[in-house]
């Protein structure tokens, strides 16, 4: 017989032992969770374990866009609107100036939508705008009042029962698939939008809420009753179809005879929060937060296990055996025997590639040209790609979605798209490139006609295309090929490319021409040396994910629809025109007014003008 002190123990040498398995996953679930709401999985309790580590070092996004709603609806009742747009005015003014005191400083503020952002949010000026709307509705300054405090509140709402609440119920049941299993695929992440108990899940947090608060009122019983729904996140993040009562209910069982012990239990994680203090939040961040919720799931298993073994009542609600063993390696094999036989099927003879075809379809995704062999090998990678979970679960690496006892497989079983899966054949990718150069250069027009009323033929060329879009988006095509089933990391290495490809052309540019530079960023929040800002690196990642997933293969099959020799003669055509003025623009560079004209406009009076990006 295991003493308490010996159970409490092997649970948290099992939660580390499952941490430093899944580190990086858990640890990024976490700074998620923290970002949503600012709290942890871990439910509220006597000793308050349920702050957010992560967010001790700042506070959650949601909480802080309320609290600052909450904060000027009170100053509303202080000033009157002309003072409070006097204000506003006066602060962004100053975040101006004293960007402008050092226009080299990486975090600018004085040009750029994301320098704008940061002013606007700073100073109050979006809230000052939606408080003039409201009032002109409602008719009076008390009837404003009344509106945005009931509209914080119901964002209140939304926001932690419907996204964090929620999003902490799968975050939880990620930890616990993680106890068993070897990997944890990131689209589990979409677990209860598969087996459609989002808005269950989130309904049964708020209930179980709302029952704790009225038992708040009461002191005693609000820390009794903390530890009675301790285990409501558990159960839902294993039964999500569950009635909200029956969990409630069945929690209440569980942590019968048990609150002492899950005290002790949060009281011997303590020490933790204090290194997080000495750190200043940092261990919290990267170690405590996931800590604690491996912890809990731990727990929870441990309660679980007791239950079934005493056979508390309703405990048969808590069925999915296989979140918490292994399933049988036959049954395994039966239950996805398909996945078997397609995965271990050879590829046929009319899709098998060949010599330098073969490196550069398997290296870049290019083709020299459209085949019957490509278009089967396309259908079967796109298979196999959706085969993989499937083989993994047959393999016992991951959990078997086909053995819960949801049919999520059948009710809304992700299926990967077949579009970014294609190869691209090289007459396409040179057409691709002209017809994002030439967006590209539409943007750009398009902005600086709409902030400064002008035309201007943007970029060092004198055509109708701004290369930079289009080597950045074929770069990204073929470059990061090999990642396109990883959306982040294709998302982290598009910005790192374009980042890279956007400073050194900055930089030979300017050495090639004397000096003269036709974009720069200074003033911008968070640039380098004038030539890359966060601002540009963040939509140049946006972007990236929309070229690789959505764009490009929508041009490919537009450009497949068009004869092999029209596509061939205009890809050709295009290529010596920009060559053309490639040659002509080394020589004389498109200069001017809206252009090149960055000297002047650094260092200016006022807001610098200029436009949003010079590429």
């Amino acid at each position: 017989m295991h003493t308490r002190r010996e159970i409490r123990k092997d649970i948290k040498a099992r939660a580390k032992k499952v941490l430093k398995k899944h580190y990086r996953l858990f640890l990024l679930l976490c700074v998620v969770s923290s970002i949503l709401g600012g709290q942890s999985v871990m439910p509220g309790s006597g000793v308050n374990i349920q702050e957010a580590d992560a967010s001790q070092a700042g506070a959650s996004f949601a909480n802080t866009i309320i609290n600052s709603f909450l904060e000027y609806t009170m100053h509303i009742t202080e000033d009157n609107f002309a003072d409070q747009k006097q204000r506003v005015r006066e602060t962004e003014k100053r975040y101006v100036e004293d960007s402008l005191v050092n226009p080299r400083a990486a975090l600018g503020r004085s040009r750029g939508v994301f320098a704008s952002v940061v002013n606007k949010l700073s100073s109050g000026a979006y809230l000052l705008t939606l408080t003039v709307g409201i009032r002109s509705l409602a008719g009076t300054d008390s009837g404003a009042i009344m509106i945005m405090l009931l509209g914080s509140l119901l964002l209140m709402f939304l926001l932690q029962v419907f996204v964090a609440g929620v999003y902490q119920t799968v975050m939880l049941r990620m930890f616990l698939e993680g106890r068993c299993y070897e990997k944890v695929p990131a689209q589990r992440v979409w677990f209860l939008l598969r087996v459609k108990k989002w808005c269950h899940v989130g309904i049964a947090r708020f209930v179980t809420g709302l029952l704790y608060s009225l038992w708040c009122l009461t002191i005693v019983g609000g820390i009794i009753k903390a530890y009675s729904y301790y285990l409501v996140p558990c159960i839902l993040a294993e039964n999500p179809g569950i009635r909200t009562m029956d969990a409630i209910t069945l929690s209440r069982r569980l942590m019968h005879g048990h609150k002492w012990e899950c005290f002790v239990l949060e009281l011997s994680l303590l020490g933790w929060e204090m290194l997080g203090i000495l750190t200043f939040g940092l261990s919290n961040i990267f170690f405590t937060a996931p800590y604690k919720a491996s912890v809990l799931a731990e727990y929870y298993a441990v309660l679980r296990r007791q239950g079934l073994e005493h056979g508390t009542e309703h405990v048969e609600l808590l069925n999915d055996t296989y979140l918490f063993e292994n399933a049988d390696p036959l049954m395994l094999e039966f239950t996805y025997s398909d996945v078997y036989e397609e995965y271990g099927r050879k590829l046929p003879e009319a899709a098998q590639l060949k010599g330098i075809q073969r490196i550069f379809a398997d290296v870049f995704g290019v083709t020299f040209r459209r085949s019957k062999a490509i278009e089967i090998l396309e259908e079967e990678q796109s298979l196999r790609f959706q085969l993989e979970y499937d083989k993994k679960a047959a393999e016992g690496r991951v959990y078997p979605t086909r053995l819960y006892p949801i049919p999520e497989h059948k009710k809304r079983k992700w299926i990967a798209s077949q579009n970014y899966l294609r190869y691209y054949s090289i007459w396409s990718v040179i057409l691709i490139f002209f017809a994002l150069s030439c967006a590209g250069w539409v943007w750009e027009v398009s902005l600086h006609l709409i902030t400064d009323g002008e035309f201007a033929n943007r970029g060092v060329m004198h055509g109708p295309w701004l290369p930079i879009y289009g080597c950045g988006s074929v770069m990204i095509l073929l470059l990061l090929n090999k990642f396109r089933r990883k959306p982040a990391a294709e998302f982290i290495l598009a910005v790192v490319l374009c980042g890279c490809v956007e400073y050194f052309t900055s930089v030979f540019l300017e050495s090639l021409h004397g000096g003269t530079r036709w974009w720069d960023y200074t003033g911008y929040f968070l640039n380098l040396h004038g030539r890359i800002c966060a601002e540009g690196l963040l939509i140049f990642g946006i972007g990236g994910m929309a070229v690789v997933y959505v764009l490009v293969p929508f041009l490919d099959g537009v450009f497949r629809k068009l004869p092999a020799r029209t596509l061939m003669v205009t890809a050709c055509i295009l290529t010596a025109v920009f060559a053309a003025d490639q040659v002509y623009s080394m020589k004389y560079p498109n200069e001017g007014k809206g252009i090149t004209d960055f000297q002047e406009v650094t260092v200016g009076k006022g807001t610098p003008a200029g436009p949003v990006f010079m590429l």
